[in-house]
């Protein structure tokens, strides 16, 4: 494996991974993105009480980690293939799931160290969901090409 193969497609992995590092910062709090996301829900939902706020503003941080990690997933699957043709090959999707498992599990860790937020094992579940989602969305997208 060259130098080249390596970056074109590791580095885009190795991104996005310090981006989900930055976003389980305290800067990514549930009371910092309730100043942007709660004002959005009032102005497009007006008639909303504030625990519909409230619930509406977790059910978008949920899927922003269901987002983050189908990401991670998408892109660990394109770099497990390495430029490989042909039919997706099992391998690349249980090693896909297995790296989301452990980065998901040490986000959540290092969450946990973080005064603004917490370390909750229902998350890691929630990022293993978005990385299911991706692995499965690959799948298709290969088998249907084929």
């Amino acid at each position: 494996m060259t130098l080249s193969h390596c970056s074109k497609y590791w580095a885009p992995v190795l991104l996005w991974m310090s981006v989900i590092f930055l976003m389980s910062t305290g800067t990514f709090s549930a009371d910092n993105t309730s100043l942007i996301i709660k004002p959005l829900i009032r102005f497009l939902s007006p008639s909303s009480t504030h625990e519909e706020i409230a619930v509406i503003h977790g059910v978008i941080r949920k899927l922003a980690h269901v987002t983050e990690y189908f990401i991670l997933g998408l892109l660990l699957f394109r770099a497990f293939r390495g430029g490989a043709g042909g039919v997706p090959r099992w391998r690349w999707v249980l090693c896909s799931v297995l790296v989301v498992v452990v980065c998901a599990a040490a986000d959540e860790f290092h969450q946990s160290f973080v005064s603004a937020r917490t370390g909750a094992l229902i998350d890691v579940g929630i990022d293993m969901l978005g990385g299911i989602l991706a692995q499965g969305a690959s799948v298709l997208w290969r088998l249907r090409r084929h």
